[in-house]
Formats: structure tokens, C-alpha cells, sequence
């Protein structure tokens, strides 16, 4: 028989779990044997967070300094990256503060979603993180101690001396950059390879963390609040294609944007089956060259190092999960807290793996920043699957959009500007 692609071993385990967990309840003794099968997924997760973040950022930023024209390109890309990025995590901080996804008929859904963490200790954590907090974290971002930063799980502090490192090392003699470019690379490519051996395993991990929440909790208290959550991100990642991104592509690149989704509509179906912006890259560049008209030098460029650091749907996801999360325990986090999760948001979707379920890992820094359990990703899982195929398509369009954006900026006609239409 055929081997199962990944992502249909996730949605057997997820099915499984659900009938597991249904029919044996909370008190059976095969919880005993789920609650560590999924606490070491987890914990293998968490274990990929800084070497993974770290080498990515250095390789994503030295591949954007070789030259005046890269570095042009690159200056803008970034630019672009970012205010996307940015402009996701806010429509995910506006939807959920104003829809509440996390409470049910005006009551935590904690109890529902079987969060078992002492409610109001996970408030002394979260709640003492105020102005102090939020000015100890921006001072805090220029690492006294790299190593000690790494060792901490500092991710704001270890991106900071990712991105200044990736610079400085495009800039020195190729003789003494290209080794240090290699190196990084060399560990970003073996930490690619470790997250897909950790990933092997999700199939297991999914399948413990769901079968826990469905027999904790019962499949219809579950149902509700992960729905109105999904629906919530659905709306969330719906705006941002189809409102901000078009938006973008006429202002900045004097384009109709609306052929962007017919000449990229291959890419796009493959980034949503397969969840991987990485696995569609060579689609992506075919279709921009192709289909839109973007040459080969801005093309091969902006893509790929979009692909490595522009993950906006992914940010948008990640911090409308740690809302989520916040809202089942009843907390109600303060401006600066918020602010912190919009940050983290930001930054670690720059850093995420461009493959399936890559978002969990940045879901986990920002809870674990924050203050609050990171055992709650379990109640996600029910639906990740569907919302990352979603989220990733997202990721690819953006991709694409600034690709665009940047090659009218450099002066070429392309096909959407020509109102051509794809061959």
C-alpha cells in the first residue's frame, strides 16, 4: 500500500484520537500513557525553537547584502515583509479582542477545552508583566550574553543578533564571510532535517494531545470554542488576501492586483495542499517568470528570501492562538502584554521552518514569553491541519505580491502591469 503523505497521517491521527478519546474517557488508564507521549512532542518542539530561528534569520538576512542591486531589493523586501507581517498580527489582535473566541456565553472556555493549569496562577504570571516588563523586553532585545540568551529561550534578543550578524557578515571579504554564510547555512539545513524527524513523530504527538482534550472534555464542549476560533482566523487570513495585500499591489506597485491570483492560482493550490511554502518555491518562481512577467534577477531574489522570512498568515495565526489561549483562562491581557505578543508574533513568523505545522514553534515562544502554559497548543491541533493549508497559501501570495511590488519598483514592465493576461 501507498505511504500516507504526512498531513493525511495528521488527519487519521486527529480522527482516531477523537474516537479514542470519546469512547474512554478521563479516568481510563490509557491517559496515563498519553499525557507523556504528548508532553515529549511538545518538549521536541521546543527543542528546534533557537538553533532553527537563529540560523534561518543569519541566512535570510546575509543572502539580502551581496551588491547595490540585492542590496536595494533586499532593503525593500524587508520593508515590505515586515509591514505585512505586521498588518496580519493586527487584524488578528482586532478580530479576536472583539469577537472573543475564547469565552463561551461570556465565560472562560478553559473548563470546556479541559485547560487544566491553575487559572489564577497562570494569571500571577501573566498579569505582573505591565510598563516595566514592556520596556525590560525592548532595552533587553541587545543581548548582554548571546549565549545566555540562547540558553533562556531569549528569542528577541538572539533575531537582534541574528539580523546584525547576518549584515556584518555580508559586508566583510568574501573570503572570510563565505565560510561563516556556508556554516549557517549549513546548520539551517541540518536543523530543516531535524524538524522533519520531529515532525515524523507529529502523527503520535497529535494524536495523544487530542485524544487527552476530547477525553478530558467531551467532543462537544471542544467542538464550539475551536470553531469559533477557526472561523475567526479564517476571517483574519480572508482580509489580509483579499483586502490589505490588493491594497498594497495598486498603491506601491501601480498594478491591478486581482491578476496576481490568476497568474499565481498554481502556486497557491499547492501551497494549500501541501502547507509548505518551501515544497512550492520552484512553482512559485515558475509561475512569477511565467505567468506574471517577472524576471529572473528580481524573481530568484525576493521569493525565496520571502519564503525564508515572510510568513504573515503564520503571524497572524500565532497570535491569534495566544489570544485564544489567554481568553479560555479568563485573562485579560493589559496593553503592554498585548504588545508583547504582537512583537513576538512579528518576529519568531520571521524565523519559523517554511513546512507543515512550522507555526507551533512560534506559537510556543510567544506562550511561553508570556507567561502561559505551553501545554494549551493540544486544544489547536483539532483543526491546525485545515488552517494551515490556509495560512500558508496566505504566506505564498504575499510572497508573490511583494515579489511583484519589487519588480515595479526596479523599473520592469510586468505582465499584470501590461494587463496581459497569463499564458
Amino acid at each position: 500500500m501507498p505511504r500516507l503523505a504526512l498531513w493525511q497521517q495528521i488527519l487519521v491521527a486527529i480522527a482516531l484520537a477523537v474516537v479514542v478519546g470519546s469512547a474512554v474517557g478521563p479516568d481510563s488508564s490509557l491517559m496515563a500513557w498519553l499525557e507523556p507521549l504528548g508532553r515529549f512532542f511538545m518538549n521536541a518542539l521546543k527543542m528546534l525553537v533557537v538553533p532553527l530561528i537563529l540560523s534561518s534569520v543569519i541566512v535570510g538576512v546575509a543572502s539580502a547584502g551581496g551588491g547595490k542591486d540585492v542590496g536595494r531589493m533586499g532593503v525593500r523586501a524587508l520593508g515590505f515583509y515586515v509591514l505585512t507581517t505586521l498588518t496580519a498580527v493586527l487584524i488578528a489582535l482586532a478580530l479576536v479582542n472583539s469577537i472573543g473566541p475564547g469565552y463561551v456565553d461570556g465565560e472562560p472556555a478553559g473548563p470546556q477545552l479541559a485547560l487544566t493549569a491553575n487559572a489564577a496562577e497562570v494569571e500571577s504570571k501573566v498579569g505582573g508583566r505591565g510598563l516595566s516588563s514592556m520596556v525590560d523586553m525592548l532595552v533587553n532585545v541587545a543581548p548582554a550574553n548571546v549565549l545566555k540568551a540562547a540558553v533562556e529561550g531569549q528569542l528577541l534578543s538572539l533575531i537582534f543578533f541574528g539580523v546584525l550578524f547576518g549584515v556584518f557578515v555580508a559586508r566583510i571579504e568574501p573570503r572570510y564571510g563565505q565560510p561563516l554564510i556556508d556554516l549557517w547555512t549549513g546548520v539551517f539545513q541540518v536543523m530543516m532535517r531535524f524538524t522533519d524527524f520531529v515532525m515524523a513523530l507529529a502523527p503520535f504527538g497529535v494524536f495523544a494531545l487530542v485524544a487527552q482534550t476530547v477525553a478530558k472534555a467531551g467532543l462537544g464542549n471542544v467542538a464550539g470554542p475551536i470553531g469559533k476560533f477557526g472561523l475567526v482566523v479564517v476571517a483574519g487570513l480572508a482580509v489580509h488576501a483579499f483586502l490589505v495585500l490588493p491594497l498594497l499591489i495598486w498603491l506601491a506597485g501601480r498594478v491591478t492586483p486581482w491578476g496576481i491570483f490568476r497568474g499565481m492560482s498554481p502556486a497557491l493550490l499547492t501551497a494549500f495542499s501541501t502547507a509548505s511554502s518551501a515544497s512550492t518555491l520552484p512553482i512559485s518562481l515558475d509561475c512569477l517568470e511565467k505567468r506574471v512577467g517577472v524576471s529572473n534577477r528580481v524573481a530568484s531574489f525576493v521569493m525565496p528570501l520571502g519564503t525564508s522570512i515572510n510568513h504573515a498568515g503564520s503571524a497572524l495565526y500565532e497570535c491569534a492562538a495566544a489570544m485564544f489561549i489567554a481568553q479560555a483562562y479568563g485573562l485579560h491581557l493589559s496593553f503592554a502584554t498585548q504588545f508583547t505578543v504582537v512583537v513576538l508574533a512579528l518576529v519568531t513568523s520571521m524565523g519559523i521552518a517554511s513546512i507543515p505545522a512550522g507555526s507551533l514553534v512560534g506559537i510556543a515562544v510567544i506562550l511561553t514569553a508570556v507567561g502561559l502554559p505551553v501545554e494549551a497548543i493540544g486544544v489547536l491541533f483539532v483543526l491546525d491541519r485545515i488552517l494551515d493549508m490556509l495560512r500558508t497559501s496566505v504566506n505564498v501570495l504575499a510572497d508573490a505580491s511583494c515579489t511583484v511590488i519589487v519588480a515595479r519598483l526596479e523599473g520592469e514592465p510586468t505582465a499584470l502591469a501590461q494587463d496581459a493576461r497569463p499564458a
